[in-house]
């Protein structure tokens, strides 16, 4: 089944193994650079039936840190638009991950220790959020979204997804994971609001469903969402919080199913799979395509995650950046031919030699 295709709203994935978005910290201003030409270039070459970019941010306060993909100007289409025709020329779909950050925003990029940068610091500025809450204790305290500036998140999402089908992305997934804006207007723990944006669970949820349904109005092709199914923390959003979520959910063609991320005393209990188990559920009781992410390693885990009906697609990250060429090692793995470009025929059984 890994290899099998997939349509949704006329886009084939030639297969069902995903490249998940991994920030490369690696952009000035927003600009995709060569890095990412070659980055993701190299898995479309490795066979991925999908390829994703990073988080890329819908505004510049979007980005977690400087070094963040962006694509709030008309500017960074070009650049975008050269990486997704080197994509599709390698029988691979391109998609985009469309984010903002909010609280978790301003930071200094991994390699040079992540912390965060105060607003009135180079490379600094003022992170948002539902609350004023920040996610560390000692962390300035974001600005509080009023309800005009929500509006205003929600435009960006949608001129960002216009760009995004300008360079020619053929799949969108907006991000609400990991305790970034729209996932922290979703929880409790950051989401103290009393206005129409905060308290219930309708509340909480608003703006992300009028964030999916604006950005639907301009998206004709699939439309994922990438959500956190659980915060691992008690009194946070719960995998019921999700299940009730996916059910309500309009617009959305698949949900790539990760967690935590929005509590920094979070207690993950980690193993091979671990998050298999929210994506196989909220498939089975929100009759919604998934994607199971996270410590997916070999491809018979893979294949097993498509075999149990657990899941519609399996995107890998960390075993994406070990070994580029997963897909094909995976084909061998199960006994499937292998589909390589003719330069690296060569390189497998019953291939041309010369």
């Amino acid at each position: 089944m890994l290899f099998e295709p997939s349509q949704t709203r006329g886009v084939t994935l030639p297969n069902r193994i995903a490249v998940s978005p991994m920030c490369e910290y690696s952009s000035a201003d927003g600009f995709a650079t060569n890095w990412h030409l070659v980055h993701l270039g190299s898995r479309a070459v490795g066979g991925a039936g999908l390829v994703m970019t990073e988080a890329t941010a819908v505004e510049p306060r979007g980005r977690i840190s400087y070094g963040d993909l962006g694509i709030w100007s008309e500017q960074h289409v070009p650049k975008l638009r050269e990486i997704t025709s080197f994509i599709k020329e390698q029988g691979s779909v391109p998609a985009i991950q469309l984010a903002h950050a909010g609280r978790k925003a301003s930071t200094h990029v991994p390699w040079d220790g992540g912390a965060v940068i105060p607003p009135d610091q180079p490379n600094g500025w003022q992170p948002v959020a539902p609350s004023p809450i920040p996610f560390r204790s000692g962390d300035p305290i974001p600005h509080e979204l009023t309800a005009g500036e929500i509006g205003d998140i929600t435009t960006a999402f949608v001129n960002a997804a216009d760009r995004a089908i300008r360079a020619s992305f053929e799949v969108i997934e907006i991000h609400a994971a990991h305790g970034y804006l729209l996932n922290s207007f979703l929880s409790p723990l950051s989401n103290h609001r009393s206005d129409e944006y905060g308290g219930t669970f309708e509340n909480r949820t608003r703006l992300l469903r009028e964030v999916i349904a604006a950005v639907r109005r301009v998206v004709a092709g699939p439309l994922w969402l990438r959500i956190s199914a659980s915060e691992w923390i008690e009194g946070g959003w719960t995998i019921d919080d999700s299940v009730t979520l996916a059910q309500s959910l309009d617009g959305i063609d698949l949900i790539d199913v990760s967690s935590g991320g929005n509590a920094i005393d979070q207690k993950i209990e980690l193993a091979p799979g671990y998050q298999v188990p929210f994506a196989a559920r909220i498939r089975r009781e929100a009759n919604i395509a998934t994607g199971a992410v996270g410590l997916i390693t070999t491809a018979e885990q893979a294949e097993a995650v498509l075999q149990n009906g657990e899941a519609d697609v399996v995107l890998l990250a960390r075993e994406m950046l070990r070994d580029p060429y997963f897909p094909m090692h995976a084909a061998s793995a199960l006994g499937v031919p292998v589909k390589a470009p003719p330069q690296y025929l060569r390189a497998f059984p019953g291939s041309i030699r010369r």
